[in-house]
């Protein structure tokens, strides 16, 4: 199993850079057959998954269990902000698989015709406040990133991150300040997790996955904003057994069990 990250998608770099990197797994993989079948179950060559940041942990290990039960598949993800990763598909990156952390970002890949109607939701997420461990700025609650003084992060408002974070703030009546706008969840948490700023909002499942180096706090007005995630084939993918296989597999109870340690809901 290979992860697409790093900064290439961090920084929401062209398509056609994705493209190529892709194209070079898909290639080294598969020797430019992703068609080619594992003896026993008819599936193989790679599948090409795009998930939401906010995935990364619960796919990875849902990835390696993907390959234990299909020999001949090798899992390649792709994570970051589902805005981007639903930009890339629309400009024709070779991807078999999309996970979106919002309804919205699936519903413009539905509409342009580039993923098979009838996405499923399959759990849902919650934000929750990130502080360094020791809670330096003293953080308590939501009304603390209408305040001048703390080192605030948020996610840039076209990801779900940053859009549930703007409900949460209108349902509140705050208004933040932040100091830095990211592209996706996960540099939002590296910033906290670095001590570069006092809180954050991020998901409740990136406070659990980051452990002790970070404290999380929850707050009520987290209920109004609460992100359903779906999950879709691609519609032009280049692997469309093993991404059907795939997709049927996160809605397995052996996927749910995955998704409740990571601190999913259930749809």
């Amino acid at each position: 199993m290979k992860t697409v990250v790093g900064r290439v998608l961090r920084h929401l770099a062209p398509a056609a850079v994705l493209v190529t990197v892709l194209a070079g797994c898909a290639a080294e993989d598969t020797g430019g057959d992703p068609g080619s079948t594992a003896a026993g179950d008819g599936l193989g060559g790679t599948v090409t998954v795009f998930a939401a940041a906010s995935l990364t942990e619960a796919f990875t290990t849902l990835g390696e269990q993907f390959e234990e039960a299909h020999p001949g598949v090798d899992v390649v993800f792709s994570f970051a902000g589902s805005s981007a990763l639903a930009e890339q598909i629309r400009q024709g990156a070779p991807a078999d698989v999309f996970a979106s952390a919002a309804p919205r970002n699936m519903e413009q890949v539905v509409t342009s015709g580039d993923v098979t109607t009838g996405p499923v939701t399959f759990v849902r997420n919650r934000l929750e406040i990130a502080v360094p461990t020791g809670n330096p700025g003293s953080i308590s609650g939501l009304a603390d990133f209408g305040r001048p003084e703390p080192r605030i992060a948020l996610c840039a408002e076209q990801v779900p991150c940053g859009a549930t974070a703007d409900k949460v703030f209108t349902a509140a009546g705050v208004t933040p300040q932040p100091d830095t706008r990211e592209p996706d969840v996960k540099a939002v948490l590296t910033k906290v997790t670095l001590g570069e700023v006092d809180a954050a909002l991020v998901y409740r499942t990136d406070v659990r996955s980051a452990g002790d180096t970070v404290t999380g706090i929850e707050f009520p007005e987290a209920d109004e904003a609460i992100n359903d995630y779906p999950i879709a084939p691609v519609a032009a993918a280049p692997n469309p057994a093993a991404a059907a296989a795939f997709v049927d597999f996160v809605l397995t109870p052996q996927a749910r069990s995955v998704f409740a340690t990571a601190g999913f809901d259930a749809p």
